[in-house]
């Protein structure tokens, strides 16, 4: 059911886009080449497996956890724009 001016299956095109966005902003996130031998950020080395695993990682577990904490989920998109979710 669609309000206003908008069409049917609208509110559906826009948390399948939204989801869509998220994907992509996670897979540019990911890693890539060649794995580092040492932590970027404690310089630490990482094991042989965490390297095999994980293509391009340059972090250690722990730092990577902690850079994971900090992160926090991402704020996302509103793309419906009504009043009412902006006052979310």
């Amino acid at each position: 059911m669609a309000g206003g001016w908008s069409k049917d299956g609208d509110v559906q095109q826009q948390i399948d886009d939204s989801v869509q966005d998220e994907l992509e902003r996670a897979r540019r996130a990911l890693p890539r080449g060649e794995s580092a031998r040492h932590c970027h950020e404690c310089d630490e080395p990482i094991p042989e497996a965490r390297r095999r695993a994980v293509p391009g990682v340059r972090l250690c577990l722990d730092c990577q956890a902690e850079r994971d904490r900090r992160g926090g989920p991402s704020a996302g998109f509103n793309r419906r724009g009504s009043k009412d979710s902006q006052l979310r």
